[in-house]
This record gives structure tokens, C-alpha cells and sequence, in this order.
């Protein structure tokens, strides 16, 4: 495997890549004006000594550091509000974000209601914020969200569980520094799960009705990374170039997003999440092949799921390779193996047709589709 070279381009987000990177973030963050950082974690990123390696390189720098280490996956709004009256006891300038997508999701959450003011529930949309947000440093530790790359914050509703995007292009991140030595500390799961996560972005911004060449540009070039550095990754653990590949693909599949939204799979995903607690990237790797089945009925995404593949059998390859990702990572492969309950594909499949990520599948889907949707994949 050749040598990924480091990197460092600008775009509306800089992105700052290569192993070792991350002890770039105090110098970083001074150049961006910061003097009181937050830095937004979880307890996870705290025990593996990256939160503590990352808050003495800002103090190195001559910044105030306070730490927020109570980021949960899947943030609901009184995480955020928690966040919020951390930072506020500090009068932070400025906030890191180190983790996995829960903690990025935090810090954006936290920076709408610092620099705006009222509820997350406030946001729910786009563009909603009226008011300049603080600078913001993304720094992931998995390979997976792309929320480094996006202007979102994804916040439940504490009491009604109803999940949130609030979408602004002012609370995305200044920087995202990707060090693929931050991923190694992830468990084997959290690896497979994440990776799954980045190829389905990489599979579904391709199609959606939002797409364009600049997003099919990323698509493509986010699959060719991460399809063959997964194995990799799972195989040798510690392959530090392989999940380099890996980070900078799910960057470029976040950056996807951001230009073509999502489709189908995420869709009938979140509902598997909520109501059986299957992992998200699971989830999503669960329903991927069969949505990529049912899309490719339609002849232009055929052919979009073709050039993802070049060289292959075409979409029947595709699917077949898609649905050997969840073998890969020792999952199971079914909804029933899952723990899913048939009695609830109806229930799910009209939840499913709710999704906002629904609206953007390149064919159209309702909840009756959903539903053969789930009966293939129940196994």
C-alpha cells in the first residue's frame, strides 16, 4: 500500500491531515484568535488520553482550556444545555470538538445557543441562526460521521426523541484535523461500525436527487478510500496508512453530504436505532444493499452505482460487495439476528417514510417500499 501523503488544503473548512496532526491544535487555534477553549469530549476519549494530550497542547499554547467530557452518543438537548452552562461559567472564545460524531454534534449544538441564544428546537432547519457563531476546530477520532465536515448539528429532543438536524453554514467547522493515530484506540466495533457508516455515505450521496459534480466528485473518490482500506483497517488493526484512507474518506464522504444529503438507507435506519437499539453504521449497513437494489431499478442511479464500481460486474457486484461489509465486521447480517420483531416492520417502515433523508432517494419511497425494504433484509 503507497504512503498517503499528508494534507493540508483550504475549503470552507481547512482540513489538516497526517499522522501526529492533531498536536497541531493549540498552534491552530491561537492562529484563529482563540484565548478560552472548550474543549467538548466524552468520558471514552478522556480515558484513552487524547482529551488530556489535546488540552495540554492548547495550554502549551497559552490558552485557558475547560473541559466538557459529558458528550453521549446520540446528544439530546440537555446535553447540550449541560455543555451550555460550562461554557457560559467560562466565558469560552472558541471550541474544540474531539470524538466521534456525538461530540462534534455537542459542540455545534452548544455554539447555536452560545452565539443565538434560545432552544436547539429553535434551529431545527437551516439556516436559522441570525448571528455569528465562535470559531470551531473539529478533531474526529473515528472514521466514519464526516460530521468534521459538515455545517449540522444532529440533537435529540430530550422528551419526545425526535431527532433534530440543525443545519447553519456558520456553525461548521473552521479546521478538521484528521490523525489516523487517534483512530487506533477505537474498539474493533466501533472501527466496523463507523467504517460502514463512511461507505454508505460515500454510496448514497452518489444518487440522491440533491446531487452534483462536485458531490459525485467526493462520492467517488470517498468509496475508492474507504472500500479497500476497510478490510485493511479490519484486518490489521494497527495499519496506520489504511486508516489514514479511511479518515480522509469519511472527511470527503462528509463533504458529500454537505453538497447531496443522504437517501433510503439512513432513512430505514434510524428507526432500528431508536426502537431496537441497533448500532447506527449497523443499521445503516444492514439496509444499504437491498436500498441500492431497489434504486437501481432506475436506469440513470444504475449507472451511477456502475462508475462507483469500475471494472466490476456492475450494480449486482455492488450489492454483493456492500452486503459482505457487515460479514467483514462479524455482525449480524440479518434484522432478525438483530433482535427485530416482524410484528414491527409496519411500524418501521411508516417511520421510515418520515425521514427527512427519505426525500432526496433518487427513486421515490414510501412506507409500503420500506416495508418490502425490511421484509428483505429480515432474513
Amino acid at each position: 500500500m503507497m504512503p498517503l501523503p499528508d494534507l493540508d488544503f483550504g475549503s470552507r473548512t481547512r482540513v489538516v491531515s497526517g499522522a501526529g496532526s492533531a498536536e497541531r491544535v493549540g498552534e491552530l487555534a491561537r492562529e484563529l484568535g482563540a484565548k478560552k477553549v472548550l474543549l467538548v469530549t466524552d468520558a471514552g476519549i478522556v480515558a484513552a488520553g487524547h482529551a488530556g494530550r489535546a488540552q495540554k497542547n492548547l495550554e502549551a499554547a497559552g490558552l485557558s482550556v475547560t473541559v466538557f467530557d459529558r458528550a453521549k452518543e446520540n446528544p439530546t438537548t440537555k446535553c447540550v444545555d449541560d455543555c451550555v452552562v460550562v461554557a457560559q461559567a467560562a466565558g469560552i472564545d472558541f471550541i474544540v470538538g474531539l470524538g466521534g460524531g456525538s461530540s462534534m454534534d455537542t459542540a455545534k449544538g452548544g455554539n447555536f445557543i452560545l452565539t443565538n441564544g434560545g432552544r436547539m428546537q429553535d434551529y431545527w432547519g437551516v439556516g436559522k441562526a441570525t448571528k455569528p457563531m465562535l470559531p470551531f476546530i473539529a478533531i474526529p477520532t473515528t472514521a466514519g460521521t464526516g460530521s468534521e465536515m459538515q455545517s449540522a448539528a444532529l440533537i435529540a429532543d430530550e422528551v419526545t426523541h425526535q431527532k433534530m438536524a440543525c443545519l447553519d453554514p456558520k456553525c461548521a467547522a473552521c479546521v478538521a484535523i484528521l490523525d489516523p493515530v487517534l483512530t487506533l484506540s477505537q474498539p474493533p466495533r466501533v472501527t466496523a461500525c463507523t467504517g460502514i457508516d463512511a461507505i454508505a455515505h460515500a454510496v448514497e450521496t452518489a444518487v440522491t436527487t440533491k446531487r452534483n459534480e462536485l458531490s459525485q466528485k467526493l462520492s467517488r473518490e470517498a468509496f475508492r478510500l474507504c472500500i479497500t482500506a476497510f478490510t485493511e483497517v479490519l484486518r490489521q488493526p494497527d495499519q496506520l496508512q489504511a486508516r489514514a484512507r479511511m479518515q480522509l474518506g469519511a472527511a470527503y464522504a462528509g463533504a458529500a453530504i454537505e453538497h447531496s444529503m443522504l437517501g433510503a438507507a439512513h432513512a430505514a435506519a434510524n428507526p432500528l436505532t431508536a426502537h431496537f437499539g441497533i448500532v447506527h453504521g449497523h443499521a445503516v449497513g444492514l439496509m444499504l444493499p437491498h436500498v441500492v437494489r431497489f434504486n437501481a431499478a432506475d436506469a440513470v442511479t444504475r449507472e451511477i452505482y456502475a462508475e462507483l464500481n469500475p471494472g466490476e460486474r456492475g450494480v449486482d457486484e455492488l450489492v454483493k460487495r456492500l452486503a459482505q461489509l457487515v460479514d467483514l465486521a462479524g455482525l449480524p447480517r440479518t434484522l432478525a439476528a438483530c433482535g427485530v420483531e416482524r410484528a414491527a416492520l409496519h411500524m418501521l417502515a411508516e417511520e421510515a417514510a418520515k425521514q427527512w433523508t427519505a426525500s432526496f432517494n433518487p427513486r421515490p419511497v414510501g412506507a409500503t417500499d420500506f416495508l418490502r425494504l425490511y421484509e428483505a433484509a429480515f432474513g
